[in-house]
């Protein structure tokens, strides 16, 4: 893990030494088998682009446009592996975009969420609920949660340091097995503290 001291921040002596490391999630998709057959075909295999952070996670090549009330998004990755329901994650900037509402929620919650239209290459979807603006969030192991002294499911203050020096409450610990060490923001919430490149945020106690 990578440490800091105390004395980098005089202001405030509450400051956990772990440094965390910030990652921007842009909108994306998360697809059940059934709705992926649908938007690219019967059988399709999503195939793999990249590894993403977490444990099994993983970008595909292949992209979704996102029909809105007013607008449309379009090339929207999808993400795999394939998961037991479907998930669109986005902005509260692209909700405004879309004109369409989604509520604040944590991944997988997506009970009577938003509505949204998902097209693909070889079909759509309507689908009444699935819309949501992702809560954020903490991501750690048991050993990383004992270290930081957190627990699952407790909210905390982080500080996320730079020119746009940003305190975000309200980020709640997610524990796992397979998760790695990292907090998970989205694009306003980023773009609102200054994240550039490798950030890293320290947890206010």
């Amino acid at each position: 893990m990578l440490l800091t001291t105390y004395s980098t921040y005089p202001y405030l002596k509450n400051i956990l030494m772990i440094k965390i490391p910030v990652e921007v999630s842009a909108r994306h998709v998360h697809l059940t088998q059934h709705d992926l057959e649908v938007l690219f075909g019967e059988d399709f295999v999503l195939p793999k682009a990249k590894e993403l952070s977490q444990t099994g996670e993983f970008a595909s090549t292949e992209v979704v446009a996102l029909v809105g009330a007013k607008n449309k998004i379009e090339n929207v990755r999808v993400l795999g592996p394939c998961r037991t329901f479907t998930q669109i994650e986005v902005s509260r900037t692209d909700c405004f975009f879309l004109g369409n509402q989604a509520p604040l929620r944590l991944s997988g919650k997506v009970i009577r969420s938003g509505a949204i239209k998902i097209i693909g290459p070889k079909g759509e979807l309507d689908l009444t609920e699935g819309l949501i603006v992702a809560k954020r969030h903490l991501h750690v192991n048991p050993d990383e949660a004992r270290d930081l002294g957190v627990l699952n499911n407790q909210n905390i203050k982080i500080l996320v340091d730079g020119p746009r020096q940003t305190i975000f409450g309200e980020v709640e610990v997610r524990v796992n097995e397979n998760f790695n060490m990292n907090v998970h923001l989205d694009t306003d919430e980023a773009n609102a503290a200054g994240v550039v490149g490798d950030t890293y945020c320290e947890i206010i106690k």
